[in-house]
Formats: C-alpha cells, structure tokens, sequence
C-alpha cells in the first residue's frame, strides 16, 4: 500500500477535478505483477493501468489501491468492473470514495465473491489525497498557505524590498508547488507592488504535471484597481480577478472579473471559494500577500502551510502574516509540523491545523460536487 500511496502523488497536479489514485497488483504467489497511476483526468484509471502491466497474472490475484475502486461510468468505465473481469480475488483499499456518485465498488467487489479489507494505512493515503477529499468532503478546494520569510519572520525589508529572501532552491520548490495547485492567489496589494506573474516556471528537466488547463491566476481585488499593464492580465495563462459586487469594473478586467459579496475588509472569501469549486477548482495556493493570508486564516481557511525560512534576520520591516485574529494567547492558531526539510540554505516547513475541520460536509444522501471521481 505504501508503494501504491507513492505512485498515487506522482499524480499531484494532472488530475483535476479528479483524486489521485495508485495501484499495485500482486499474482497469486504475491510478486509485483502490475503498477499503475492515475496520471490525467479523463486518462485510464491506476487500477486499470496496473491491470494492463499484470494481464493475466492478476486472475486471483491482490489489487493494493489507495482509493475505493469507482462503481461509476464518465469518461471512463467503472474499476470495481475491471477488477472483476481480471478475475481479482482480493481487492485492499485504504479510503473509501467519499463521493456518492463513484462510491460502491467495494459492495460490488464482494457481492462477486472478492475478498475486501479497507482502511489499511488510511491516514497516509488522505494525506496524499487531502486536495481531493476536501473538495468532495467540505464543498470548497483545498488552500495551501505559502509564504516566504527570514527567520524572525519578515517578508519584506522597511523600504518594501522583497527579492530575494530564499535562496533559487526554495524558488524552484515553490513554482513545483504552484504546478501541482489548480489555482494560484494573491491580493491585490501584491499586485501592485511587486506586479508578479503567477505562472508556473519548473526549472530545466523538471516534467510539468499532464494538466487539462494551464493554472488559474486569481487576484482578490474589491476595488477593481488591477492596472490594464499587470502581468497577471498578459494572457499566459487564464486570469480571474475577484471584485466586490458594488465595484466600478474597468473596461480592460471585464473579461477576467467576477463580483462576489463584500464583507468588512474586502471580499467575502467563502463565496470566491465556491466560485473557485464551480470552477472545479480543486486545490488552491495563497501566494500573496499578509493581509490576505490573515484574513484566509480568520475565516479558518487554511488546510495547510507551507513556509520557507531563510537562515537572516531583519529585524524591522512587513511581516509574513497579516492580521489573524488573534488579540490573545488562547486565540493562537495553533498547527503541527507534518515536514521539516532543507532546501537549499533555506529552511522548508509544512504545517497544518492541529484540529482540521470541513464546514458543509458533503452528505452522504446528497448529489456530491460536480465532477465525481474520473468523471
């Protein structure tokens, strides 16, 4: 299971607004006999790509598989089918489908007489899946919160100098996290201050995730103040600026703006995250800047964190995180390190909340989001 939950990340970025999914066959004896990923949405499925690889070996035979196999026809057949037609006599799951539409295979799989054991290395496997299944589970994407910082945790120098703290190591990391994100956002204040692009710049031989649309850039702009000059607006990739419902909207972001409710300090960001889910938005990075990230963070928005500390100090100047509404010690945001890695000079952190909570789970009765599993 642990090598089917490896083969599951190397999908990380293609396959939305599908999950990633790994599969590993075993043949009767218990050798590896087929290995397979989902690799892009629409494209074979991991169980049957390992079936494939396995052809013949896999008839009574193990499937190791990280999520449920679907009961559902998309774009592609049911894998609970699959599996029965390969003669699979045992099928091992780590996380049933939470989505009602592809959900089933495992009922299917042993009213046909399979073997099947669920829950095996659960945890690991939602950690891999954790875009994915909170997109099903609480009806919003995924949002990862990366910032950049020394290490007394300034962003920026007193003068508003930025580039560049981190090192080119940390730099490459974070546009690999930007390839395996559906959408990156920054404010508006970012935008003008430091006209940033936004795209995904993988350095030399690093292959680009097998994605069916190039990464959304979102601005979070109530005011409609993004310049017609901004290189978020330069067309190399789809541009999508949140302004408040009441703003004055400039000709030249009419086709980028979508107006959203205003809530007391700009946008009402739970509605700019449905927006984003309709989108089949599946996964979401905060690029920029404090002000943002704080208020993503008072709304209790953030599912993970990813910070990059430089080994220098400044002592004075922006910091990396804005107002969160903390005004006490026993308001603290508190979270726990799920990695700690280097990365260059640099210092890499990975953080999420201590209690992870999904507002407006998608019920079990209900018609689940959009797009089910390898629709």
């Amino acid at each position: 299971m642990r090598r089917a939950i490896a083969l599951a990340a190397r999908g990380l970025g293609g396959t939305s607004p599908n999950p990633v999914v790994g599969c590993v066959i075993l043949d009767p004896s218990g050798e590896v006999a087929g290995v397979g990923f989902h690799a892009y949405a629409g494209g074979p499925h991991a169980e049957v790509v390992a079936l494939r690889e396995a052809g013949g070996r896999a008839r009574g035979g193990t499937a190791y598989v990280t999520l449920e196999p679907c009961n559902h026809t998309g774009r592609t057949g049911p894998c609970s089918a699959a599996l029965l037609e390969a003669g699979v006599a045992r099928v091992v799951v780590a996380v049933s489908d939470p989505n009602p539409k592809a959900a089933g295979g495992a009922a299917v799989l042993r009213r046909h007489g399979v073997v099947v054991d669920e829950g095996v290395l659960a945890a690991e496997a939602e950690e891999v899946n954790a875009a994915w299944l909170t997109y099903v589970r609480a009806g919003r994407p995924y949002v990862t919160w990366k910032f950049a910082a020394t290490v007394d945790g300034r962003s920026a120098a007193e003068d508003g100098t930025s580039q560049w703290i981190t090192s080119p190591e940390a730099r490459a990391d974070v546009h690999r996290l930007r390839a395996e994100s559906d959408a990156v956002v920054a404010g508006i204040g970012t935008v003008l201050a430091d006209d940033p692009r936004l795209t995904v710049r993988l350095t030399a031989g690093v292959p680009a995730p097998p994605r069916a649309a190039p990464v959304l850039r979102v601005v979070v702009d109530s005011g409609a103040r993004t310049p017609a000059a901004a290189r978020v607006l330069d067309g190399e990739a789809p541009t999508l600026v949140a302004v408040a419902e009441d703003a004055a909207v400039p000709a030249h972001l009419s086709p980028h703006a979508v107006r959203l409710p205003r809530v007391p300090g700009g946008i009402d960001l739970h509605a700019l995250l449905a927006e984003l889910h309709d989108r089949q938005v599946v996964s979401v990075l905060i690029e920029g800047g404090p002000a943002l990230a704080g208020a993503f963070l008072r709304e209790g928005l953030v599912d993970r964190v990813v910070g990059y500390l430089a080994p220098a100090l400044l002592g004075a100047g922006a910091a990396a995180l804005g107002p969160a509404g903390v005004s006490t010690i026993t308001e603290i945001h508190r979270l726990e390190f799920a990695e700690v890695t280097p990365v260059g000079p640099d210092l890499k952190l990975v953080l999420r909340p201590k209690s992870p909570v999904f507002p407006n789970p998608v019920s079990s009765k209900s018609s689940g989001p959009q797009s089910p599993k390898e629709s």
